[in-house]
């Protein structure tokens, strides 16, 4: 069974359709799916929810499936968009990608070789964008495309930051002062990110006034606002709804990384705290971020990894 990091109900129901729609035959027992196909034939596909990784697979199997195919309330993040130019290198014919409907026209086969360069990680570009606002700092993000940041840029804005989009590809986020209160709501891709939440609810911990989460997406995603409370902060979390009374500070201790993104809010939230933060359970913050210390290191930060 595919997973993830526990952020709450992970269906895959919408995989199943579009596998189903297209003629094959899935069957999930003893913890394990089997998807058979002796050919897939292109048809039309109803997603119930936008879902990223629903759009990716239909994506994928409808590519060499025989005829045209629609994903209907398709996912729209930048790389739904950059799968389908990929694909489109290697000889596939889609369409739309990017908006709410894509079409694809069925080809017999790929090209086997190529070169191709990926879309830059924005929620790791957002990720450094709101350490800069929650340890008033400055910094300067190159090799990204300022374009996919525009919902993070707002909020940072709103919130009294300085950020100057330089190229197109270069990004600046500058915070001389403690930010200001906020309020977001995550949303599916061009809205605010799920995966900037609790990066953006350490900015708002130590932010002046009263700041509200509404998280639109998970179930689960507010377990690292515990360990945030742990290092002084005064949040109150009631289902899908946060209540971040901003503090003065930080003060470091010993917090548990919950989940990807919470990891990366914990380092954030230890480079801007007083005194030392250890932070355990890396291996889920290595699983989204490359080298996360020495970049941080470059920046000023004192970061020290430890074998344990």
């Amino acid at each position: 069974m595919p997973g993830g990091c526990k952020l709450g109900a992970r269906p895959i129901d919408q995989h199943i359709k579009a596998f189903e729609l297209l003629g094959a035959t899935v069957e999930a027992e003893q913890g394990k799916i089997e998807v058979k196909a002796k050919k897939l034939k292109g048809n039309q596909i109803y997603l119930d929810i936008v879902s990223v990784g629903a759009t990716i697979n239909a994506m994928l199997a409808t590519v060499l499936a025989e005829g045209i195919s629609t994903i209907e309330n398709a996912a729209k993040e930048p790389h739904i968009v950059d799968l389908a130019n990929f694909l489109n290198k290697m000889g596939a014919n889609i369409m739309g990608a990017g908006t709410d409907r894509i079409r694809i026209q069925g080809v017999k086969e790929l090209r086997k070789d190529g070169t191709y360069s990926v879309v830059p990680d924005q929620i790791e570009a957002g990720t450094f964008m709101l350490a800069a606002v929650a340890t008033r700092g400055d910094i300067t993000i190159k090799n990204c495309i300022t374009k996919h940041l525009e919902s993070i840029t707002a909020k940072i804005i709103e919130m009294g930051a300085e950020v100057t989009d330089i190229d197109g590809e270069t990004i600046r986020v500058t915070c001389s002062k403690r930010p200001g209160n906020v309020n977001i709501k995550t949303l599916p891709y061009p809205g605010f990110p799920s995966d900037l939440q609790p990066q953006m609810g350490v900015a708002m911990a130590i932010a002046n006034g009263t700041s509200i989460i509404n998280e639109s997406i998970w179930d689960s995603r507010f377990q690292y606002t515990e360990e945030l409370n742990r290092m002084g902060a005064k949040i109150t979390a009631q289902g899908k709804v946060a209540f971040f009374e901003g503090v003065d500070k930080l003060i470091g201790a010993p917090v548990n990384a919950t989940d990807l993104r919470a990891g990366a809010a914990l380092v954030i939230a230890g480079i801007a705290a007083e005194g030392t933060t250890q932070i355990s359970n890396l291996e889920h913050i290595d699983r989204g971020y490359e080298h996360i210390e020495e970049k941080f290191i470059k920046l000023g930060a004192k970061i020290k990894r430890i074998e344990e």
